[in-house]
């Protein structure tokens, strides 16, 4: 594994251990040549996921940035971050078993959405607000009015 710092090849693996309830390896590296410390992640990956947007421009499928636009859902929210670590390797899993490698890019926005309902509120109309890209304050005012329980009574 590379160094960060100064990008020497040969790092040590001081420490490592189960991380993400099993589902990853959190390993702690030290660099013999600039003395730094790291720490890497490693994952089962099942398959290469390639993202079709919406444009029809095709990427690669980045962990990493879904877990970006999770955690600015979830900032300042109170759920743990392992919590939130658990989730996003949910989504992961969920995405690898679809049994297609190209997965649209709306598949995933539906995914988070669906799963960020379940756990916080606040955090499924922030991601909302980017994902189906509000414009107005009426446009929060109408998503969270589909959200409200009916009352049934009608004047």
């Amino acid at each position: 594994m590379r160094c960060p710092f100064c990008g020497n090849v040969d790092t040590q693996v001081k420490d490592s251990r189960p991380a993400e309830d099993h589902v990853a390896i959190r390993r702690r590296r030290f660099c013999p040549a600039c003395g730094g410390r790291f720490t890497t992640y490693e994952r089962v990956q099942l398959r290469d996921l390639v993202v079709i947007k919406s444009s029809g421009k095709r990427e690669d499928f980045d962990r990493d940035k879904l877990e970006r636009s999770i955690r600015i859902a979830m900032q300042k929210r109170p759920i743990e971050p392992d919590r939130i670590d658990q989730m996003i390797s949910g989504i992961v899993r969920r995405l690898e078993s679809l049994g297609d490698t190209d997965i649209p890019s709306r598949t995933i926005g539906e995914i988070v959405m669906e799963t960020l309902a379940r756990i916080d509120t606040v955090a499924y109309v922030r991601f909302a607000s980017v994902y189906k890209n509000f414009q107005a304050a009426d446009d929060f005012d109408k998503f969270v009015s589909e959200l409200r329980p009916q009352t049934g009574e009608s004047e």
